[in-house]
């Protein structure tokens, strides 16, 4: 494990400032960016929006793999663990993701049992939950991430937002909590798409209800600024390329097809994302299902298997640079090389490249539909990479979190 500081801000956090920062501070485009690093360095996604079942269907996952990803939430790497790959190591520039990551490890390890996972991890309103962390989970810590839970922030531990809601946390559940203010000041409770019981009444509920929001004055002339959705962890680089799918530059239009993909094309019962979006938290017994990693189906494995997991406070290619050759299988960048200018994004391929075996897989998501690598990587090292073109297009529909508009998939050439 790599040690974090628990408390580093963005002036501090020269990892994070490092991968975001492009223009001069005085500039408008530099403005937005500090701005964005400094909403960026708190807790950002209480729960990763990217659908693992997809993921590890695209990586087709095997016992003997080797896996980098970025560790967000934390939700996705526990989720590989159903397949107990040979390791997985997590890397991440928020010291909170780090936290959030160790702590969703232990809670497996050292929790009781399955029913005491989920109601430390997925239930709102669990007020005994902190006292659990105490009996159970803060001994078996590190020192840095007992000390980040334990620290007090207005008065209270930050382990007690599992005694009221952590989805409702982090840059992206304030956001979501912003979208249901501004919809009940337009008379519309978004918590209503779970009463649907088809996807027939979803869609009626989006089209009556929800899709007239995106035509109000406030609602287009708050999109039309980069801020507005750096609550969604969207950088303004990923801005300019959602704007570039419209024809007007307006992001109104794209966040409306986004939003419709999530609302319409997957039926409530099977979408956990839905219910993040529209009620703020999981569903409960048989409204719908829980994340995959908290399945009851895959406790006992991933249980079994979360020594696996080394989680490191650093970026891919810090990560991979001290890695030997031909050592890794299966990479998943996320979204992150949208923010990646070209030196950035040839440095980290050209690391996954030097060490990844034969057959290995890299996949991405991206804003707008277009893989971000084509034209991009030097020769030498895009030659080396077999683009699945019809399996990636046809996985981005599939993508229950619906808010990117590319996912790709990547084979290392024998």
């Amino acid at each position: 494990m790599s040690e974090f500081a628990p408390d580093t801000g963005f002036r501090k956090n020269r990892k994070l400032k490092a991968a975001l920062l492009r223009h001069k501070a005085f500039s408008k485009d530099g403005f937005s960016e500090r701005l964005f690093g400094l909403l960026f360095s708190g807790l950002v996604y209480p729960q990763i929006w990217e659908d693992p079942d997809l993921d590890m269907q695209a990586m087709e996952l095997k016992p003997n793999h080797r896996i980098v990803t970025i560790g967000s939430g934390g939700c996705n790497m526990l989720a590989y663990l159903s397949k107990a790959p040979a390791s997985i190591d997590v890397v991440d520039l928020n010291p909170h993701h780090i936290a959030l990551n160790r702590l969703k490890l232990a809670a497996f390890k050292n929790l009781p049992g399955h029913s005491d996972l989920v109601r430390f991890l997925a239930m709102p309103n669990e007020k005994s939950n902190s006292r659990v962390f105490d009996r159970y989970l803060s001994s078996n810590l590190d020192e840095t991430t007992r000390a980040y839970w334990n620290t007090r922030k207005f008065g209270r531990r930050r382990v007690t937002v599992f005694d009221r809601n952590i989805y409702e946390t982090g840059l992206l559940g304030r956001f979501i909590g912003a979208a249901h203010l501004l919809a009940r000041l337009h008379g519309v409770k978004l918590q209503e798409m779970t009463k649907a019981r088809t996807i027939r009444e979803q869609r009626q509920f989006f089209e009556d209800q929800i899709a007239p929001l995106f035509e109000k004055p406030v609602v287009r002339w708050i999109t039309n600024r980069k801020s507005s959705l750096f609550g969604l962890g969207i950088p303004p680089q990923q801005y300019d390329e959602l704007a570039s799918l419209a024809a007007d530059n307006s992001i109104a239009p794209v966040l409306k097809h986004r939003l419709e993909k999530l609302a319409c094309h997957f039926p409530m019962r099977d979408n956990y994302f839905a219910w993040q979006a529209f009620a703020r938290r999981y569903a409960d017994g048989e409204e719908g299902p829980l994340p995959t990693y908290l399945k009851p189906e895959h406790y006992e494995v991933i249980r079994a298997n979360v020594d696996r997991v080394n989680v490191h406070h650093a970026s891919f290619t810090e990560l991979l640079a001290n890695e030997p050759a031909a050592s890794r299988d299966r990479y998943i960048l996320l979204d992150a090389q949208d923010w990646m200018t070209d030196q950035q994004l040839n440095d980290v391929w050209r690391e996954i490249t030097r060490t990844a075996r034969e057959g290995a897989r890299v996949i991405f998501r991206t804003a707008a539909e277009k893989s971000i690598i084509e034209g991009r990587l030097a020769p030498a090292i895009r030659d080396q990479w077999h683009y699945f073109e019809e399996q990636s297009r046809e996985m981005t529909t599939q993508d229950r979190s619906a808010i990117y508009g590319g996912f790709h998939i990547y084979g290392k050439k024998a």
